[in-house]
């Protein structure tokens, strides 16, 4: 705890004077990892390392301190100095194909960076780019484009993955891919403005350095940066590990610095004077010091007693209130209401990418550089009305439902009357978005992409129906809860309404039907039981407004479902393919795409398919089966056993008891 509160001290106290940290003493909660990169906790100590990669081919990551650091002052455009000392390992699975290697990289911008994590996880840099990076890499792999010297050296980098300069040999006997732990040192010094690396396998730093630059770094640098390190195997495979790490920023000159000490561990040793006439003053510049120092550490001690005071008084207030509180055991992290209205702007309209009947969505980048939807449930002082579903989609979605096809909820907020949701951001938004926007300018969804998506829908169902070890009905699946990527794959979201239920129940409890009109199952809604058959019914939906591009209620009052089942009867099923397309689709896919959906929307639901069957169906991995040439009746079975019959009469949603979105 202690070393905690130092960084806590730091942070409130001195936030603009030379700033310091190390690990294995940052809190795990203080280092972002991005791609294989995690934290390793060492039982018998422990203490923590952070390994950059697995020990396969392709693997890469990045980890990086948490907050931005000031590196330069905006108005007099003067640099920090800084030093870092870390020690690292790289192991190869194989000698002779290791993988990329380390480098150490203070970057403005976590955006840069590639997803292809080669040329050791550096970021891609244009010329046109507004921002910078400056990386020390360890380099353990020959690549002639990017002018390396060999495989096996250290090199200096400025926005561009080819070195300013490298040590040419000067490593010597110290193996970078040996497995071996070495410890490194990285100095710059803005008086001289020169950059030196030194390498060793022993913990003392050595004499001379293996690198040197003359580089002015005020140039390349931005007032606010990030620390941390990458690392990649691209065709290789090695284990890349950083065992401790140690960071300064200094903003005094250096100007005064012995140059005789240039090669020693001290950065900030500023030598005395050799003159006998000056001992008085030194012995009054000790006292002065002294008293400085006393009042410092009685100003220390006194602000630890309070903040033990306050944090003792915190944990009483804290346990008063848990019961007034939602927890959540397990799963996303609970993020505090000041980091999303900072990353949201304040929730500033400009930031809003969504709305709907209980909730606004914004876009946000957290203090790490991540952009992420943020999900802003309305009016919840106004009742309790929405803290349910609140946390039936924070438990729902900690309950480790992991899928390619599930929207990852990242962290949550129950602050201040404020209950919100944050998510992965993807970029293109809904599905309704893609399919109905009014603009003709759009791009329209092709078959490939209309047919990948319905398949990933199902994936994603399939995945809740039968591969958790509990059966989950997510209740409202409908294209407005589908995201698509950047590439359009899709990804169902808003588990609000989900229901849970053990494989082996036989009696389920009848609800209150909640949902969209036009995507309910009409026993659904008349017994208030969903099971996996009424999310059938729902995906079957989607499929006929995915091929269609027609919403499942018109404005004015029809129904997509009769429409296609009275194309079908009339034998001119398709011409219910979306006529935005042009014809550029295949006219086999697209109807058995048509016929998939309406089996899904079967008035019986014991005759629709299951989601894995649909999707077998869909992929032409299994014959589609002959619909009947009429649309069957619809039967209705309440509690009782009761039959009731609907005869050519289309199922229509109150409209007062659901949404209309």
């Amino acid at each position: 705890m202690f070393p905690e509160f130092i960084t806590i001290f730091t942070l409130i106290f001195i936030f603009n004077l030379p700033y310091t940290f190390s690990l294995p003493f940052i809190p795990a909660t203080n280092i972002t990892f991005f791609g294989d990169a995690h934290l390793i906790i060492h039982p018998e100590t422990n203490l923590s390392s952070i390994s950059l990669t697995q020990q396969n081919p392709s693997s890469s990551g990045r980890a990086f301190y948490f907050y931005p650091l000031q590196f330069l002052d905006p108005e007099t455009n003067s640099s920090v100095s800084f030093t870092s000392h870390f020690s690292f390992s790289i192991t190869p699975s194989s000698p002779s194909n290791p993988g990329d290697g380390i480098a150490f990289l203070i970057t403005s911008d976590l955006g840069l960076f590639s997803s292809r994590f080669t040329h050791l996880g550096m970021p891609e840099f244009s010329l046109n780019s507004q921002e910078s990076f400056f990386a020390v890499e360890f380099d353990t792999k020959f690549d002639p484009l990017t002018g390396d010297v060999n495989d096996n050296h250290v090199g200096i980098d400025v926005n561009s993955y080819i070195s300013l300069v490298s040590d040419d040999g000067l490593l010597g006997e110290v193996d970078l891919s040996s497995g071996k732990k070495i410890n490194a040192w990285i100095e710059y010094r803005k008086s001289v403005k020169i950059v030196r690396v030194w390498v060793s396998y022993f913990p003392n730093k050595p004499l001379n350095p293996v690198v040197s630059a003359q580089i002015d770094l005020s140039k390349y640098m931005k007032e606010s940066m990030y620390v941390g390190f990458s690392a990649s195997n691209r065709d290789g495979s090695a284990l890349h590990v950083i065992d401790g790490w140690e960071f300064k920023t200094f903003e005094f000159d250096y100007s005064t610095v012995d140059k005789d000490l240039e090669g020693g561990d001290c950065m900030n040793c500023i030598p005395g004077e050799g003159s006998d006439g000056d001992s008085k003053k030194d012995d009054k510049t000790v006292d002065i010091a002294l008293t400085v120092v006393i009042s410092a550490l009685s100003l220390f001690a006194i602000v630890v007693m309070f903040y033990l005071i306050w944090m003792s008084r915190k944990d009483v207030e804290s346990k008063r209130e848990k019961s007034r509180r939602i927890e959540l055991k397990t799963g996303p992290i609970k993020l505090h209401l000041s980091e999303i209205e900072s990353a949201t702007n304040g929730f500033s309209k400009s930031k809003i990418i969504g709305q709907g009947a209980s909730s606004t969505v914004y876009r946000g980048i957290l203090f790490h550089g991540q952009v992420v939807a943020v999900k802003r449930l309305n009016d919840v002082g106004n009742g309790n009305n929405l803290i349910k579903p609140f946390t039936n989609e924070c438990t729902g979605m900690a309950r480790k439902l992991k899928h390619k096809n599930l929207v990852q909820l990242l962290g949550w907020c129950c602050e201040k009357n404020e209950l919100i949701l944050v998510y992965e951001f993807l970029p293109n938004g809904n599905l309704d978005r893609n399919l109905h926007r009014d603009s003709d300018a759009f791009r329209v969804l092709t078959c490939e992409q209309r047919l990948n998506i319905v398949l990933g829908i199902a994936s994603g169902l399939t995945y809740l129906h039968e591969e958790c070890s509990r059966q989950i009905i997510h209740r409202d699946v409908k294209t407005c809860n589908v995201m698509l990527d950047s590439d359009f794959n899709p990804k169902l979201g808003d588990f609000g309404l989900v229901k849970v239920y053990d494989r082996d129940s036989r009696t389920r409890k009848p609800t209150i039907p909640a949902g969209t009109m036009g995507y309910l199952a009409p026993e659904y809604v008349y017994s208030g039981i969903p099971t996996i058959k009424s999310d059938v019914y729902s995906f079957g939906v989607v499929v006929l407004e995915v091929v269609s591009g027609r919403r499942p209620v018109e404005e004015k009052g029809g129904f997509l479902i009769d429409w296609v089942w009275n194309l079908w009867e009339e034998g001119k099923v398709i011409e219910a393919i979306d006529w935005r397309m042009m014809g550029m689709y295949s006219k086999e896919d697209m109807e058995r795409m048509l016929k998939v959906g309406l089996w899904c929307v079967h008035s019986d639901k014991k005759k629709r398919p299951t989601i894995k069957k649909a999707a077998m169906m869909l992929r032409g991995d299994l014959q589609v089966p002959d619909l009947p040439a009429k649309r069957p009746d619809l039967k209705l079975r309440n509690a009782a056993g009761d039959d009731l019959e609907l005869e050519d009469c289309p199922w229509a949603t109150p409209k007062t008891h659901f949404s209309e979105h």
